[in-house]
């Protein structure tokens, strides 16, 4: 029986298991829009296209499934280009499917026409334009199959309107067979050997843990290894949440605006252990140096990272649960205790300013009292800027928790849409969004996607009036000299969360945060919690 090429992709979507698909119709994508409303398959309908692939991001981050997301052709597909970016660099797997004009009229220029495959280039791990229908099935097999497996990441699939409307012999294909593309996930023998002998013969080995090992569903294999070794572990920021914020070998976040601990454990380490990182310079600012008077070992799904940034000894390709489990299997016994009793006495020394301010909340202890209420199972997305820090070092993940951010393009605007895209993965978890005023202008509009699902969802808005982390960094690098850092004019953001129904608070007194914590997380339906910063608050 023939069915149409939009009634196909449909299909194909159901074929593999997608439950939800969040995106902004358009002209070009309406055949799929069409058939997709006779579909189980629930639409999220986002304010921006740039929040669909940031919401699906927010999805495959907690429910471990490839994150769907639909535009329509030129500018519909343009604003998807920074949602894919932030994808691809923290390695989530998207698919993002974007119609086209006709097939007879590309490069002429026409109504709403974009060379969106050339243009998402660099920021998709693969892209796909259909101009036969009948590939279309085997292209969205591939699509998932790419997406999920290796190095997660965004996969693009521009489909013009006359093949939506075209008719064929529909039949889904059963596997994938892609020459050229052959992940490794088992790790080589010799190069595995090579880690235990560099392991059992170090004297201070620290593994530094980052996104790749919560992508690879390893962090019950990371706690065993380091738990039978005696080896402290550090996170990148993408790393957060690897081991319980408590756990006692757990010495926080690495780099910049890491904890002094992680950064002391790195510097002195005579083996560092990378897994699942890129290691960028936020985490390492001088990683040259590092790899000169310290041997490497750098475990990773992409070989094209290993190495990359710092300077390696013993480079390891593959899957980190399976190196984990093959490497706890062939470790023998170690003894690092007197090591380890030194990296517990500088997490003891980690010390940070959560004194009381006058008139302002300190947003390191805010973050405390937040992480303290809220259940073990809890999802803390945060922002970009301060707020990414204030919650990345303050955040307490326990077992059964998550806290995700954008680590790696850094992207503003991030947390509301990613926290929707969380909340319909697991809508019985508490999800929290933290974000600064700047961040929140960039994305307010996704409150009215909040109320249109009736989101139990919780966002946290630090106000400052200012983009905190530009003036912090102008005010050290730059005498002072505070250029368009100040947000005069910003709105009423209670008035604007009562605008769209949403129930509202502020404080300025660190004394008022128990009780206004208890009493957002006690409502039942979405709500913004105001805390007034001080303009000059540091970052650490």
């Amino acid at each position: 029986m023939k069915i149409t090429g939009a009634e196909a992709m449909v299909k194909c979507l159901e074929n593999e298991g997608v439950s939800v698909v969040f995106g902004y119709p358009g002209a070009t994508i309406c055949p799929f829009y069409d058939r997709l409303s006779h579909s189980p398959i629930r639409h999220v309908l986002v304010r921006h296209e740039q929040n669909a692939g940031h919401a699906a991001s927010g999805y495959a981050r907690i429910s471990g499934k490839v994150g769907v997301c639909a535009a329509t052709s030129g500018p519909g597909a343009l604003n998807l280009i920074t949602a894919l970016a932030t994808a691809y660099m923290d390695s989530i797997p998207l698919v993002a499917i974007t119609g086209q004009v006709q097939s007879d009229l590309l490069g002429r220029d026409v109504f709403q026409e974009a060379d969106i495959t050339g243009a998402a280039e660099p920021f998709t791990k693969h892209s796909f334009l259909i101009k036969d229908v009948t590939e279309l099935p085997r292209i969205f097999k591939e699509a998932f199959y790419i997406a999920s497996t290796g190095r997660p990441g965004p996969v693009l699939i521009d489909i013009p309107i006359d093949i939506q409307q075209a008719e064929f012999d529909f039949s889904y294909p059963a596997g994938v067979s892609i020459r050229g593309y052959k992940p490794s996930t088992k790790g080589h023998v010799v190069q595995m050997k090579r880690v235990v002998d560099a392991i059992t013969h170090s004297e201070r080995p620290v593994i530094c843990a980052g996104g790749g090992v919560i992508a690879a569903g390893a962090k019950r294999e990371l706690r065993e290894y380091a738990e039978k070794c005696g080896i402290p572990v550090v996170s990148t920021m993408m790393g957060i949440g690897v081991l319980p914020s408590g756990h006692p070998l757990y010495l926080g976040m690495l780099g910049t605006y890491g904890t002094s601990a992680a950064n002391l454990a790195i510097g002195e380490a005579d083996l560092l252990i990378i897994i699942g990182a890129r290691v960028g310079d936020r985490a390492v600012a001088t990683p040259g140096m590092l790899s000169q008077r310290t041997q490497v070992i750098h475990i990773d799904i992409d070989p094209a990272e290993i190495g990359k940034n710092m300077g390696t000894a013993i480079p390891l390709v593959g899957d980190a649960k399976q190196i984990l489990t093959q490497l706890y299997d062939m470790t023998p016994g170690t003894d690092f205790s007197q090591w380890l009793l030194q990296a517990r006495q500088w997490r003891e020394e980690v010390s940070f300013d959560l004194g009381e301010r006058k008139g302002y909340i300190n947003p390191r202890a805010f973050i405390r009292s937040l992480s303290a209420a809220l259940p073990d199972d809890a999802v803390i997305v945060s922002d970009v800027g301060q707020n990414q820090i204030w919650t990345a070092n303050h955040c307490n993940v326990r077992p059964g928790g998550r806290f995700f951010t954008t680590g790696g393009m850094g992207t503003m605007g991030y947390a509301i849409p990613a926290a929707v895209g969380a909340k319909f993965a697991d809508p019985g978890r508490m999800v929290v969004a933290v974000c600064g005023d700047g961040a929140f202008q960039m994305q307010m509009m996704e409150l009215a996607t909040v109320c249109q699902e009736n989101l139990n969802l919780k966002i946290i808005l630090m106000k400052n009036g200012q983009l905190g982390m530009i003036r912090e960094l102008q005010k050290k690098q730059y005498k002072g000299n505070y250029m368009a850092v100040g947000l005069d004019g910003g709105p009423d953001y209670g008035k604007i969360a009562g605008a769209y129904g949403i129930r509202a608070a502020g404080i300025r007194e660190q004394s008022q945060a128990g009780e206004a914590i208890e009493e957002m997380l006690s409502h039942d339906g979405p709500y913004l919690l105001q805390c007034l910063v001080r303009p000059d608050e540091p970052s650490l």
